[in-house]
């Protein structure tokens, strides 16, 4: 087994991480203990969760996957996995979440309170990686990166990180912490990024490989958009093809950035690719998101255990040179359709 370091941290990780998100809404508990057991028994050593989850998030839903992550995690040696989960970002942001009747921020209060619930519902006395789910846009970073290093200093969390966060947040919140030299840094940040978006080598990969942070990319498949499911003649079934149809416009917006035109069209030149080159779609996906330097762990999603297999395979795949042209030569034809 190949591992890697989370940026300048001890945590040893496997290049590919099991996410949990779909475990409580898109998959029963039976199942998700399948999946993990199925995923820890190939090697996988790292496991994402959140406090919000599951996803779609709802009302009285949410804290669900990581109890159940936590039942799981009894029957297993704990030092044996690297855990990560997050803290649910400002009500100010992109969405109002269904935590703390949906007035949480990054501040010091709910930090704290955040943590305590989390470790309770886990079943364990620490976190490796705990992640700022995403950015306070109230809030001065210098409070949360305050909070995040007195957990640190208590031993409740091993490292920090952010995710959904941008050039200029990661960037200002590295630049605090050196600064104040008692302060511990991010050493992480989990962001969208896949064949479909590149979004994140624009700056944000200058600024990992400069500083030596790692990207946790989520979502390689870009939901299952480059499964090549959404180009049958029906629209095909799955989470995106639901929320086309949904009342909730937050969700057609999201759908309609994942699953458009455009991303349906390049969905369909990857999977030429994919044939050409003898792999399904998915393991080339997931295969191109993990061969970047600044990627650590590239997390994974499944609602079975028979989604595994392609998604597990990629561990053994190191895209060659050719390919990676001719993925590139898909993007440069159809520019940035996720942007």
């Amino acid at each position: 087994m190949e591992y890697r370091y989370i940026g300048r941290t001890g945590l040893r990780v496997s290049p590919i991480c099991m996410g949990t998100m779909t475990f409580g809404t898109q998959c029963d508990k039976k199942e998700a203990f399948v999946i993990m057991d199925k995923a820890y028994d190939y090697g996988i050593n790292f496991f994402d969760t959140a406090e919000l989850y599951p996803v779609p998030p709802q009302t009285g839903l949410a804290g669900i996957t990581e109890q159940w992550v936590g039942e799981w995690m009894q029957a297993k040696p704990r030092d044996s996995i690297i855990l990560a989960t997050k803290v649910t970002g400002g009500a100010n942001g992109w969405f109002v979440p269904p935590i703390r009747h949906g007035l949480t921020a990054m501040d010091c209060f709910h930090i704290e309170r955040a943590v305590e619930a989390s470790l309770k519902r886990l079943q364990t006395d620490y976190i490796d990686l705990y992640q700022m789910h995403w950015p306070d846009t109230v809030v001065p970073i210098e409070e949360s990166l305050k909070a995040f290093d007195r957990l640190i200093q208590s031993g409740k969390v091993r490292y920090t990180g952010t995710s959904n966060d941008t050039c200029y947040g990661l960037t200002k919140a590295l630049m605090y912490a050196k600064n104040d030299t008692k302060c511990a840094r991010f050493e992480a940040i989990q962001n969208n990024f896949s064949l479909l978006n590149r979004r994140f080598l624009d700056e944000l990969a200058t600024v990992c490989r400069k500083e030596q942070v790692s990207l946790l990319p989520y979502s390689p498949n870009a939901g299952g958009v480059l499964s090549g499911k959404y180009n049958q003649a029906d629209g095909g079934k799955g989470r995106f093809a639901d929320y086309i149809r949904s009342p909730n416009a937050r969700q057609r917006v999201m759908a309609n950035r994942f699953m458009n035109e455009k991303t349906l069209a390049s969905a369909q030149k990857y999977l030429k690719v994919a044939s050409d080159a003898g792999l399904h779609p998915i393991t080339l996906a997931t295969a191109w998101s993990k061969q970047f330097d600044f990627v650590a762990s590239t997390i994974i999603g499944a609602t079975k255990q028979s989604q595994l297999d392609v998604l597990l395979a990629a561990m053994e795949v190191t895209l060659s040179d050719e390919i990676l042209k001719a993925c590139d030569k898909v993007h440069e034809e159809i520019l940035y359709p996720m942007g």
